[in-house]
């Protein structure tokens, strides 16, 4: 193909975007917590956008540790953990996410992305039955396509059809279940002791993405069902990276199987510092001190709801974006969520909840929802 053909291909792709509608770009946000100025036009905004839920990327004692490894190993670690990458402090951050999780072991990736498709592609492959929630992330969604199993999407939270696929379908084969706990975009929970009792009863292996799961769903973890825990460094514990805990002999395979593991440079020894620093906070009575902060914030905008997610639903791509626009003028940025990452006709506002937000500025944005809705927002 010329050059000339690609650069027609990509006109064409691109008017396509922007013919629909869903054109986007970054826009700067200069911003420590969730105040900060938009740099184009140098607007000051609160944001409801994020998912520093705990506001732990701006707490003292992280911040000390990530400067405190940065000025003992440096800017990055130079190599992926199984070349000359790994440092103390990357195995120290692995013990203490297995403790918080009461897992044997835990393992390290750069990102929550890479955690996803590593593990899923570790123990899912051409002779294993996967079975994913409709509404499960995206990085869950290319693992299943990198694994080359069979997928079967099950219909969200429907335990029953869930049920009947496995019947139907796993024919003797293995079995991976793989769900969210908290789902990204709707913020409500996976039924978390029925998918257990469903993998239990089955011999199939339970994945669970607990990326959003700061509130909760807890586990119950009294179960025969293999479990796999997934998670972020970059949300709850305001750092950057990911992590899977299990049983050794299963976190192991990981470190052994998983492309996005091996052929990748360590995180960086800031990142993993201050990590280790936020599971040392989460657990403790700060944390417990914090998620009561961020519970009482989310009962402000929506009693009762489960997380700290909280959609707006407004159906169309013009409303949602000018629910957005409208929340704009009153300082408050929320960007219009709509396809391709939510499906067409369920465009919405995704509000992210924080317990660095103040009560002042919880209360403005129910104040500034309720005027553009024109009605109550729980």
């Amino acid at each position: 193909m010329s050059d000339a053909d690609w650069d027609t291909w990509v006109e064409t792709q691109t008017d396509r975007i922007r013919a629909a509608g869903q054109w986007r770009a970054p826009r700067d946000l200069d911003a420590a917590g969730p105040a900060g100025t938009l740099t184009a036009d140098g607007r000051a905004v609160v944001h409801f956008a994020g998912n520093d839920y705990l506001g732990l990327t701006q707490h003292p004692a992280v911040i000390t540790a990530a400067h405190e490894a940065l000025d003992r190993w440096g800017a990055g670690s130079g190599a992926a953990r199984l070349i000359v990458g790994s440092r103390p402090v990357h195995s120290e951050l692995e013990q203490a996410l297995a403790r918080w999780k009461q897992a044997e072991t835990a393992v390290l990736f750069p990102t929550g992305f890479a955690a996803n498709l590593g593990v899923i592609t570790s123990f899912a492959g051409p002779d294993v039955l996967l079975c994913s929630d409709e509404l499960n992330h995206a990085s869950i969604i290319d693992g299943a396509r990198l694994s080359h199993a069979e997928i079967a999407i099950y219909p969200h939270r429907d335990l029953g059809a869930l049920e009947a696929v496995i019947r139907e379908r796993a024919r003797g084969r293995r079995v991976v279940i793989v769900s969210d706990t908290v789902f990204s975009m709707d913020g409500d929970l996976a039924d978390t002791a029925g998918l257990l009792a469903l993998a239990d009863h089955h011999g199939a292996l339970m994945v669970f993405d607990e990326a959003h799961a700061v509130l909760g769903p807890d586990l119950d973890l009294d179960t025969h069902a293999r479990v796999l825990r997934v998670g972020t460094l970059s949300k709850t514990l305001g750092s950057l990276g990911g992590f899977v805990t299990g049983p050794r002999s299963m976190t192991d395979l990981v470190i052994n199987r998983a492309r996005s593991y091996i052929f990748t440079t360590a995180p960086t020894p800031a990142d993993t510092a201050a990590a280790l620093a936020a599971v040392m906070i989460v657990t403790s009575p700060e944390g417990d001190d914090l998620r009561a902060r961020l519970r009482s914030n989310v009962d402000q905008v929506r009693e009762g709801h489960p997380s700290p997610i909280i959609p707006i639903m407004c159906g169309s791509e013009d409303r949602a974006v000018a629910a957005a626009a409208a929340l704009l003028t009153h300082g408050l940025l929320v960007p219009a969520i709509r396809p391709p990452t939510v499906a067409p006709g369920t465009s919405r506002l995704r509000v992210a909840i924080s317990a660095a937000h103040s009560l002042d500025q919880v209360r403005r944005l129910r104040a500034a929802l309720d005027e553009i809705a024109g009605e109550p927002t729980s």
